[in-house]
C-alpha cells in the first residue's frame, strides 16, 4: 500500500511492534495468560492510532493534490478562474487552519500574478507609444537631413530646415525628460518636499517661459487674483504640474486669443483655474484628457499627450486633484486643487 511507503509511517509501525513484543514479552514472563490480553490491547491501540494516522495522512494528500491542480492552472495562465476555485474544507483542527491560511496565500500570489499580467501589458503598450512618438519627429529629421544635402537649397532654405529641425529636436527631448519624470513619480522614487509658497508667484513663474511665445502669437494672459492662496507642497514639481497645465491651454488657443489664470481658496483647499479661448475639450474626450499619449479631436499639431498625465501624477503625489471640463463661453478649462 502507498500508505506503508511513508518513512514517518513505517518508523511508526517499527516503534509499536517494539513496544508491543516488549510489553507482551513482560506480561508472559509473569503469566501466560496475561500476555495474550495484553499483546491484543496494544494490537487495537497500535491499528486505531494507525487509523487515524491513515486519514491524516489522506486528508494531507488531498491538500497537496489541490494545491499541485492549483499550480498547474496558474502555470497555464488560468488565472482567471481562481475566483471559482474553492479548496475542499475539512475536520475543524490544525489541517482546517493549514487550508485556510494557504487559502489566504494563493488568493495573494494570484491577486499578484494578475497585477503582474496587467503591469506587463501596460508596460509593452506604453513601450509601443513612446516608439511611435519618438518615430515620426525622427523620420521627419532622417528626411530634412536629406533634403540638407540638396545643392539646389538656398541659404534661407537651409536656415528654416535647420529651425525646423531644432524645435523637432527640443519636442523629442522635453518627451524623453518627461517620460522620465513620469517614470520616477509612477516608480514612488520621488520624495515630495512639504513647503508652504503663494499660489499667485508659482502662476506667474510658470508663465514666464511662454512669454515670448505668446507675443509672437499674440496670445495674452489674464490673472484674477481673489487673494492671495497659498499652497503646500514640492514648489519644483508643483510648477511643473501648472507648466504643463499652461502649455496644453496654449496650444488650444488661437493667434490673438487669451487665456485666463484664476486663484480661489477655502477652508478646503486652495485652486488655480486655466481656462483657454479655444474650441474647448469634446465631450468624448473628457474621460480619457489625462491618459498618457491621448490626444483628443482637437489636439495641437506636435502634441504628444503626455503633459496632463504628468500635472495628475505630480498632484497625487500632494494630496491633490486636477479636473478637466469646459468654461461656457471659452474654452477648456483644468481646475487645479491642492487639499490642506
Amino acid at each position: 500500500m502507498e500508505f506503508f511507503r511513508n518513512r514517518d509511517v513505517r518508523q511508526q509501525c517499527l516503534l509499536f511492534a517494539v513496544v508491543l513484543l516488549a510489553a507482551t514479552g513482560a506480561a508472559f514472563s509473569v503469566s501466560r495468560q496475561a500476555a495474550i490480553p495484553v499483546f491484543l490491547t496494544g494490537a487495537v491501540f497500535a491499528a486505531i492510532s494507525l487509523l487515524f494516522t491513515w486519514r491524516r495522512t489522506r486528508d494531507v494528500q488531498r491538500l497537496a493534490e489541490e494545491l499541485d491542480s492549483f499550480l498547474h492552472m496558474e502555470t497555464k495562465g488560468s488565472s482567471s478562474g481562481r475566483g471559482d476555485m474553492q479548496m475542499q474544507h475539512f475536520r475543524e483542527g490544525d489541517l482546517e487552519v493549514l487550508r485556510d491560511e494557504i487559502e489566504k496565500l494563493l488568493v495573494r500570489l494570484s491577486q499578484q500574478s494578475a497585477l503582474l499580467m496587467t503591469d506587463k501589458r501596460q508596460l509593452s503598450e506604453a513601450l509601443a507609444d513612446i516608439s511611435h512618438q519618438i518615430r515620426t519627429p525622427l523620420t521627419s529629421l532622417n528626411l530634412q537631413a536629406e533634403r540638407l544635402r540638396s545643392s539646389a537649397l538656398t541659404e534661407d532654405e537651409r536656415r528654416a530646415l535647420l529651425r525646423e529641425m531644432t524645435g523637432m529636436l527640443s519636442r523629442i527631448g522635453w518627451l524623453v525628460e518627461t517620460l522620465l519624470k513620469l517614470s520616477k513619480l509612477e516608480a514612488g522614487t520621488v520624495v515630495m518636499r512639504k513647503e508652504e509658497f503663494p499660489a499667485g508667484e508659482l502662476a506667474r513663474k510658470a508663465l514666464k517661459p511662454f512669454e515670448i511665445s505668446m507675443e509672437i502669437h499674440g496670445q495674452e494672459c489674464i490673472f484674477d487674483l481673489s487673494g492671495e492662496p497659498a499652497i503646500r507642497g514640492d514648489y519644483t514639481w508643483t510648477l511643473e504640474a501648472v507648466q504643463n497645465v499652461i502649455k496644453n491651454a496654449l496650444e488650444h488657443t488661437p493667434e490673438g486669443g487669451r487665456i485666463w489664470i484664476s486663484l480661489r481658496e477655502t477652508p478646503l483647499f486652495a485652486e488655480i483655474v486655466i481656462t483657454d479661448s479655444g474650441e474647448g475639450i469634446a465631450d468624448k474626450d473628457l474621460p480619457h484628457v489625462f491618459e498618457r499619449f491621448y490626444r483628443g479631436q482637437n489636439a495641437a499639431a506636435g502634441n504628444f499627450g503626455i503633459g496632463l498625465a504628468l500635472a495628475r501624477s505630480i498632484l497625487a503625489g500632494e494630496n491633490g486633484v486636477i479636473l478637466a471640463g469646459n468654461s461656457k463661453g471659452r474654452g477648456g478649462q483644468f481646475t487645479m486643487r491642492f487639499y490642506r
